[in-house]
């Protein structure tokens, strides 16, 4: 579905709100690698021979990053608020709001709440923590702070403070002890009611009912009269959004809030109060969640790196907020040892890469520098902090099977060889992730149907979903206005822009083929059959335009970003194909334009790339002209790490390619192996 006229209001009302001060917007200044990359401290290679993480340094990650967030707090009255980011994130206007120092306070809490748990009397920077979390939650009913949250009219709807006072109920539930239980009853009954008006109360069809549910929950355990009517439906509600195998629908799209939301409240909720409360809900929680074993953990990098996909993307290791959960679901065969070098390497992806932390001592929104490209008009600069919900996970105990058992590289060490692609496809999502041993890296293809005239939000038709597959080796490049295009076909469209794909539609997975139809929004004569083919090194695709418009094509290959010296590219002849190659000292792109296409070229881009300035792409180019048989774009798109040589094989596997008569099957002989046949339907 699309978001109706209330998710209007949300926007409306973070660009509104108490105001604490206006500042001016910064740039991000890189500050030296020392002050900012995350040290590991005694790092212990026996239990965790890739990672040297431990259950303690995932502590020490949450006091890193929490020690960062209060080098802002001089005193118990000071709110957790930052400097902006320039650009689209909210304040637009650079005057900071009580949302906003609401999302300081909830999510720089999700770090220090087991930290409290574990030392109540823990001091940052000469604060007591506990002290200054309870004084802020108290601060919260006073009317006469900057960070005051006016209880929700009874015609209001929801808005992000919803989604902030329902990550706040999650950490009171995980520390009642020390968040909770010391304030007076006045300071109790009335923060209740402020929260439970949100709480009892409308919300979005979407992972959003589950903050509805952690703050009725969170009063029930206390003994406060609820909406328990409001409760199950809600609770029903999110388990309708099931499609099995792991995967719910987040309305309309599948992401990492299939995982980060749905799969990692399902099992906190049911852990925290579920199987106390609602034993057959928290059952069915847990039933779904032991579904995410078979197939999640195939999404992440051999080295655990996660892939760069979906809207939220600054939330980051978010991704991995679940795996310790599978602890205490205890499913029978769990490799814990690969689930922990997973979760702990993906911290590491961001921790230790010097782009993570800006000067300000605060994460950058984007990936892991500042990328305005990957940020969204919801978000602030506390917003990133939403990755501190992986601590949660730190209420697993320390004697657990999560923590104890030896770190291991599980599917990429047994049962993923090289030479070959493994892909598993998940039939109720339709996604299909792609696992490539020879370099190591995972890939995923998934849903993308928005346009961008009814996307007022602007992020779910571009390219945090718009493009062909994602891949943990290469972060998507953004589109530029020359036609700058990676992993995506972009049109010349009536307005004489560049128009990227984004109506797809899903036809089948067959025999290894992942097959879509697309169209061009602006334009229902410009279309395609498209079909997808995993190679051990790269991807085979066999496109079929079906236009009968005339236009100018293009299609990108994965960029590449500069690191240290110019990308490096040349070409040559091999077996009759004409075959195209850069290197960037990390890895080696190949691009073999094989039928269909005019031409290749080289496509340098500044400003467009998430991990440096510079970058460079492949980009094929058509004229396509209607009235001849509908031809076939079949393109080669390779890669190896560095320094590694290619053989003949590799570059080009494709022995012959002949379309059928009917244009609707395309027989591809192979060098070796076997023959594939693409069936359009």
């Amino acid at each position: 579905m699309k978001y109706p006229s209330h998710v209007l209001l949300l926007f409306l009302f973070l660009l509104s709100g108490r105001s604490l001060q206006a500042q001016p917007e910064m740039a991000l200044e890189k500050p030296e690698t020392s002050r900012k990359t995350f040290p590991l401290v005694n790092p212990d290679f026996t239990t965790s021979p890739h990672t040297g993480m431990t259950r303690k340094h995932w502590k020490d990650a949450a006091l890193y990053l929490l020690s960062g967030a209060f080098s802002y707090v001089k005193t118990l009255e000071d709110p957790m608020v930052f400097p902006k980011q320039p650009g689209k994130s909210y304040p637009q206007d650079g005057v900071h709001t009580n949302t906003e120092m609401l999302e300081g306070l909830c999510r720089t809490l999700f770090m220090a709440v087991p930290l409290l748990k574990e030392n109540p009397d823990l001091q940052i920077n000469g604060i007591k923590v506990a002290d200054y979390y309870r004084r802020q939650l108290v601060k919260l009913t006073d009317p006469a702070s900057p960070t005051y949250v006016k209880p929700r009219a009874s015609n209001g709807g929801a808005n992000q403070i919803l989604v902030e006072l329902g990550g706040v109920a999650m950490s009171l539930a995980y520390a009642p002890e020390v968040l909770w239980d010391p304030l007076t009853t006045p300071q109790k009954e009335i923060l209740s009611k402020t929260m439970l008006s949100y709480g009892d109360g409308p919300t979005i069809s979407s992972n959003w009912r589950f903050f509805n549910v952690f703050v009725l929950s969170f009063f029930k355990e206390q003994g406060y009269k609820v909406n328990e009517k409001l409760l199950l439906d809600y609770l029903d509600k999110l388990l309708e959004q099931y499609k099995g195998q792991g995967w719910y629908h987040d309305s309309p799209a599948y992401d990492y809030y299939s995982m980060w939301a749905f799969q990692m409240y399902g099992p906190l909720w049911s852990e925290l109060f579920g199987k106390k409360h609602y034993p057959a809900y928290a059952a069915k929680f847990m039933a779904n969640f032991r579904e995410v074993n078979d197939n999640y953990p195939y999404l992440f990098a051999r080295d655990g790196k996660m892939i760069m996909w979906g809207r939220s993307i600054s939330y980051r290791f978010a991704s991995v907020g679940l795996y310790p959960f599978m602890g205490l679901a205890q499913e029978p065969g769990t490799n814990y040892g690969w689930m922990r070098r997973i979760a702990s390497g993906a911290m590491l992806q961001f921790l230790q890469n010097p782009d993570f932390l800006a000067a300000d001592q605060i994460p950058a929104l984007g990936f892991y520098g500042p990328f305005e490209p990957a940020v969204q008009i919801y978000s602030a600069r506390p917003s990133v902090f939403w990755m501190g919900k992986v601590f949660l996970g730190l209420m697993v105990p320390e004697e657990n099977a999560f923590w104890m058992a030896t770190e291991n590289e599980g599917a990429w060490e047994k049962g993923l060889s090289k030479g070959k692609a493994y892909n598993k496809f998940q039939e109720g999502s339709k996604i299909l992730i792609t696992d490539y041993p020879n370099i190591g890296a995972a890939e995923v293809r998934a849903w993308c149907h928005e346009t961008v005239a009814k996307d007022w939000q602007k992020f779910r038709s571009s390219e945090n979903y718009n493009r062909l597959s994602y891949n943990s080796a290469f972060p998507w490049q953004a589109d530029g206005p020359n036609g700058e295009v990676a992993m995506n076909y972009v049109f010349k469209n009536k307005k004489n822009a560049w128009e990227a794909l984004r109506l797809y539609t899903f036809r089948k997975f067959e025999d290894g083929v992942y097959y879509r139809d697309v169209v061009l929004e602006t334009h229902a004569n410009i279309k395609l059959n498209l079909a997808d083919i995993p190679l051990p090194n790269g991807i085979l695709r066999i496109d079929r335009n079906t236009s009968t418009q005339a236009v100018q094509v293009r299609l990108g290959h994965y960029a590449l970003p500069q690191l240290n010296g110019p990308i490096k590219t040349t070409s040559r002849k091999v077996k009759g194909q004409e075959v195209h190659l850069m290197d960037n000292g990390e890895y080696q792109l190949a691009m073999v334009p094989l039928s269909g296409w005019d031409g290749l070229e080289t496509v340098r881009a500044t400003g467009l790339h998430p991990v440096s300035k510079e970058s460079a792409v492949f980009n094929a180019m058509d004229s396509f002209q209607p009235g001849k048989p509908s031809p076939v774009y079949a393109t080669l798109m390779l890669w190896k790490k560095s320094g590694e040589k290619w053989t003949v094989e590799e570059l080009v596997p494709v022995k012959k390619i002949t379309q059928g008569l009917d244009g609707k099957t395309v027989t591809v002989a192979f060098r070796k192996g076997k023959a594939k046949t693409v069936r359009f339907e």
